[in-house]
């Protein structure tokens, strides 16, 4: 893992939302340490409006976002994979491929926001409850020495991070 820049995919079941805000966050916060990706097993084709509406309202970038499958992961020419985070329970339970260079896994399980229904203002609550558990997630990566961190410490790590409260701070 000693490479500049590090690859990161985070998969959900359909590419919607979490998978695609944690994409847009790892894309902002570590814009020169990390190049995140994001995927579905079922992608729904089109990213949930709001998802796309909160990241344009916090300056964050969606330019290339979009609901797309796994196996575009598995292609030829696709960048290596250094880092797979499920955050969807759907995805952690279903088999996922074995992708090349076997890239450190870890399940940061988020309660999915497009599934909430109801008024506007609750929808967008959820949105914005999944967008800052996924930030502090986030946060918490970034920060981590990746270069010191080996093996099953750094699974370890990975881990911890996914338990933690998915409303740390607001």
């Amino acid at each position: 893992m000693s490479e500049n820049i590090y690859n990161v995919l985070f998969l959900c079941t359909g590419n919607s939302a979490r998978s695609i805000l944690a994409e847009s966050l790892l894309n902002h916060w570590g814009r020169s340490r990390f190049r995140a990706f994001s995927a579905g097993s079922h992608p729904k084709g089109a990213v949930h409006p709001i998802a796309l509406a909160l990241l344009k309202q916090l300056d964050l970038p969606t330019e290339g976002l979009r609901s797309k499958p796994w196996d575009e992961f598995e292609a030829p020419g696709t960048p290596p994979l250094h880092f797979v985070f499920t955050v969807c329970d759907n995805a952690a339970g279903e088999v996922c491929p074995v992708w090349p260079g076997k890239p450190v896994t870890a399940h940061w399980g988020i309660p999915d926001p497009a599934a909430v229904e109801g008024p506007d203002a609750d929808q967008w609550s959820a949105f914005r409850s999944a967008l800052r558990a996924l930030e502090n997630r986030i946060l918490a990566f970034t920060g981590l020495p990746l270069a010191s961190l080996q093996g099953i410490q750094l699974k370890a790590e990975l881990d911890r991070i996914g338990q933690t409260e998915t409303e740390a701070r607001s």
